[in-house]
Order: structure tokens, then sequence, then C-alpha cells
């Protein structure tokens, strides 16, 4: 049996001669801090265990990719993947690469989360099958908390499942939780973020909120028949708990203030920076991110213009990297005070009225924050 030598785009049937693909379960995967579906995960209905072969594996997480893409075609999708599947090299992963491109999806929305299989491969094996992943655009994710720290921080997964048997133990179980604090320290220092699997209460939702999990997925938000396009449930107000609140520093949050940010790639040229400002009055900043959408730098309106228009301003720069105008990101928790975040703005006298940057739990970029507009209401206030 080999695999399939073609893609299919979203809607045709995998030419494999083998029978209608498993229907694929879907899980929605819930942000502890607004409550919203960030991503879908996908799991097989049945437990179709026909071969074991690079060829069988490769078929099955085809079709499982097309049954979950009849069904959800806007949301990033988490697909799970055999650890053994990874020893097959690059085909079987070039191969989803371009089904997806051809049914209209990016690589970069979906993520490939390694099973818990992976605690049996070489470490080795493991880091060179999830550097094949990213090369193709991918996400990594490994699907199991259960693993060497220095594996965690080596092979640097966009996030990594807490296992059920350990959300079960969160907060009562001091033993476990700890484990969980732990390990979400260590992989959010390596820049890889927690998702609690098999969350149930509420009281469950404030430990892993104090132990620092900002994703969770579990019977507490939807049934096991969970669609997409169907609500979840509400988080609970002793989930969201909010470690930016002491003392004075109430009030409205950031996220009120927010406004969308002009986003561009780090390599950006100078000129394509000048042409979003020429198009736009209004605009007063440009944000660079990175390949996870997080800000690495800031093109400041004034500043940026004040060095590209002056004497061989453009000869000197336009074609060149923008970032070296730009200034460092100044960045702001999306759930900080407002007043917190004025604080922020002042600290830097000479930028001062330049826009923050609101981020989300994994530092990506979700809008920017006018300080006028900070300083305005809070003085009505």
């Amino acid at each position: 049996m080999s695999l399939p030598t073609s893609a299919s785009p979203r809607g045709a049937r995998l030419e494999t001669g083998r029978a209608e693909p498993p229907t694929a379960r879907l899980r929605p995967i819930v942000d502890l801090d607004s409550g919203a579906v960030l991503a879908v995960e996908v799991a097989p209905a049945t437990d179709a265990g026909q071969g074991d072969d690079a060829a069988a594996l490769g078929e099955r997480l085809l079709a499982l990719a097309r049954s979950a893409l009849d069904r959800e075609s806007l949301l990033p999708l988490v697909l799970p993947v055999p650890a053994r599947l990874l020893c097959a090299g690059r085909e079987p992963f070039s191969l989803l690469e371009s089904w997806f491109r051809r049914a209209g999806r990016r690589p970069r929305d979906i993520t490939l989360m390694v099973d818990a299989g992976l605690r049996e491969l070489p470490s080795e094996q493991l880091t060179r099958g999830v550097a094949v992943l990213r090369e193709l655009g991918f996400r990594s994710a490994l699907g199991t908390a259960r693993i060497a720290p220095d594996l965690l921080v080596r092979s640097a997964p966009f996030f990594f499942r807490v296992d059920a048997e350990l959300t079960a133990g969160v907060p009562g179980d001091e033993r476990l939780t700890a484990i969980v604090e732990g390990m979400t320290r260590i992989g959010r220092g390596a820049g890889s973020f927690p998702l609690a699997a098999g969350v149930c209460s509420t009281a469950q939702l404030v430990g892993l909120r104090k132990a620092g999990v900002r994703l969770a997925q579990g019977p507490v938000f939807a049934r096991d028949d969970w669609a997409p396009g169907e609500r979840v449930a509400p988080i609970p107000d002793a989930a969201l708990l909010e470690s930016t609140s002491t003392g004075v520093d109430v009030g409205p949050r950031v996220s009120e203030f927010m406004v969308p940010a002009v986003t561009m790639t780090q390599d950006a040229t100078s000129e394509e920076v000048l042409e979003a400002f020429g198009n736009d009055s209004a605009l007063s900043s440009v944000i660079l991110i990175d390949h996870r959408e997080r800000p690495v730098a800031a093109l400041d309106r004034a500043r940026f213009l004040l060095s590209i228009t002056g004497p061989y301003g453009h000869a000197l720069h336009a074609r060149r990297p923008a970032q070296r105008l730009a200034g460092a990101p100044r960045t702001v928790a999306r759930t900080a005070p407002a007043l917190a975040a004025l604080r922020s703005a002042g600290t830097e006298r000479e930028r001062v009225y330049e826009d923050l940057i609101a981020v989300n739990e994994f530092g990506q970029c979700m809008g920017v924050v006018h300080v006028s507009d900070l300083i305005r209401s809070l003085s009505r206030g």
C-alpha cells in the first residue's frame, strides 16, 4: 500500500481505494481570558487501527484532515499525529501540506500534535521530526506534558497538552498541581504554551489560571457532539481572576481601547511601510511581527516619516528593511487595567505618545492602543 500521490481539495474524495474517511470529532479549544474558541481540536471518532505502517498512518491523517475541513473551514485546526509517523521522514507531511494549500488553508493555521507515543522516540528523532513540520510551515505541538523538561525546551513546540490525568489533580492534589505549574513555567520560558485537557469543573479552571494556563479543552465548555459555530459554555466569573488587578489598578481594561493594528512581517521594506502610511492619513503606527504574530518592532508615523523624507532618506532606506528605523515594541497585556497601561507609557519620555501594542497570552499582537484615548477616557473618569 502506498501513500496518496495527489492531494485532494476540500470536498473531494481521497483516491486511496479505501472506504469513506473516518468521521472526526471536533472539540473547541477555549481562551480562558476571553472565553472565545481559538481553535478546533480534531480527533478520530473511532479507533481506525488498519495498519501501522507509514503509508497507512499517512492515509488516515489525510482522511482525518479532509473530514475535519468539511465541517470547519475558518478556525485554526489541531490535528493528531502518531509519533511513529515522524520516523517516515518528510513525504507524508509534504503531501498533507500540499493538500491543505489546495484546499485553501495555510499550513501556519494547522497545528500538528504529536501523540503521547513521542515518549518512546529518541529525543534526537523527535526534534528532527518537529523541525520538518516547521520547515513545511506547520505549527507543532506535543500531546503530553509527561516528558523531560529539557525535551520540551529543545523541541520548543507551539503548545503542549497538559494530560487530563494532571488536570484532574488541579487544585486538590499538590503534587500534580506542582507538575502543571512547573511544566507551564518551563514551557512559557521556551515560547510554548500549555493546553489543559479534560477540564470539567470551575475549580479546575481557577486552579489552572493560577498555574498560568490560558488554553483549555473539556466537557466544562461543550458536549461531545459540539460542532463549529455552536456556542461554548461561558467562562465562570471565578475563572477570570485577573493577576494584574492589584491596589488602585482598577477600572476599564486595555481591551476596551484596542483598535485594529496594521501589521507587516519583520522583513518588510521601508517602501512598503511608507505606502501604508500614505494610503491612510489616520494611521499612527505599523507593527512588525514574527512568524508567530508576536510584535518585534514598531514604526511610529512621525518618527518614520521624519527619517525617510529627510535628505537622502528615501535613497538610504526605501529598499532596506523597515526594522532599521523601528523602535522596540511597547507591549501591554490586553487584560491589564488601562491605568497600568498609561503608567507604562509614561516610563519613556521620548515615546510617551506612541501607540501601545496589546498582546494576548501568547504574546501575539491583538491591536494597538492610542495613548491619547487612555488619557481622554481616564481624565473623564
